[in-house]
């Protein structure tokens, strides 16, 4: 089924996102978390894909498997590093004969230990290439993008990354999900300035719950995302009081309440990135009322 037509008919809504493992042998122990995660009864779930192809294989058999084993509607990500036309072809007809009509389009990270990589040295160089190709050539799809609440650190400005963004949408995105982010009035904000340009497609915000205070600096130097600072003083406090437990319990709560504000607020529903683990997303999940 098409994400974008369950979006419509199904809204609040909580969906979820796994990485591939690239071990097959610990499989069975992804999808026993995938099975845990079903109590969540969860619209959709997002599988993310190897840049330059390092877990594309993976991602197209491990969404299979979660639509055809286990009855979770997968949308995969698909990135414009390292992709041609007869790539982009490859992939796209096996999720056809998969029955997947979703994708998330990404123009994804430099393959490892490229820190020079150029980007406009590619056949697709942005998400918004891909995009295109896709509804030109698999009209059938239901393509996605990400969004930035707060700007991709690699944007000359905020306008710029709404433009970006906003040109998703025109090439074809019909649902937008965001990079995590820690303050909901960001949120919020971006989302009416999203619709003051233009694009009204469902804005879907990405929540990770902070369960170590390792965890919080690793997201503030990896996507630059903001903790708002009176949290992060609390994290630090309840880390010298009560070490990573307390840290733990301070994040899922926080994360609880952030995804019921949104909720409550207007958005179509919350996308919670699991780090293929259940018990926080459990946690979470079963708190919030719809």
């Amino acid at each position: 089924m098409r994400v974008c037509d369950l979006i419509e008919g199904q809204s609040p809504f909580i969906s979820l996102e796994f990485f591939p493992p690239r071990e097959k042998e610990i499989w069975p122990q992804f999808f026993e978390v995938v099975d845990q995660l079903k109590v969540l009864n969860p619209l959709f779930a997002s599988v993310t894909y190897g840049a330059g192809g390092g877990t594309q294989d993976n991602t197209l058999e491990i969404a299979t498997r979660m639509k055809q084993d286990h009855g979770i509607e997968p949308i995969t990500h698909l990135t414009s590093v390292g992709a041609s036309a007869d790539k982009l072809d490859d992939f796209l007809r096996s999720l056809r004969d998969a029955d997947i009509q979703n994708v998330l389009a990404l123009r994804g990270d430099p393959p490892r230990g490229e820190d020079d990589f150029d980007f406009d040295s590619q056949e697709f160089k942005h998400a918004t290439d891909v995009i295109k190709y896709i509804k030109a050539h698999y009209p059938e799809m239901c393509v996605g993008g990400a969004a930035y609440p707060e700007p991709h650190f690699e944007s000359p400005s905020i306008q710029s990354d709404l433009e970006m963004v906003n040109k998703k949408v025109q090439m074809g995105a019909q649902f937008l999900v965001t990079q995590l982010f820690f303050d909901n009035r960001v949120y919020f904000d971006y989302v009416e300035r999203l619709k003051a340009l233009g694009s009204y497609v469902p804005v879907i915000p990405g929540i990770l719950p902070i369960m170590t205070l390792k965890s919080a600096k690793f997201i503030l130097g990896l996507c630059g995302a903001a903790i708002p600072g009176k949290f992060l003083s609390s994290l630090e406090k309840a880390h010298e009081e009560g070490g990573d437990d307390a840290v733990y319990r301070l994040g899922i709560d926080y994360a609880t309440r952030q995804a019921q504000e949104l909720i409550d607020g207007g958005a179509p529903g919350v996308h919670l990135y699991t780090l293929n683990q259940t018990k926080a997303c459990l946690e979470i999940g079963q708190n919030l009322k719809f």
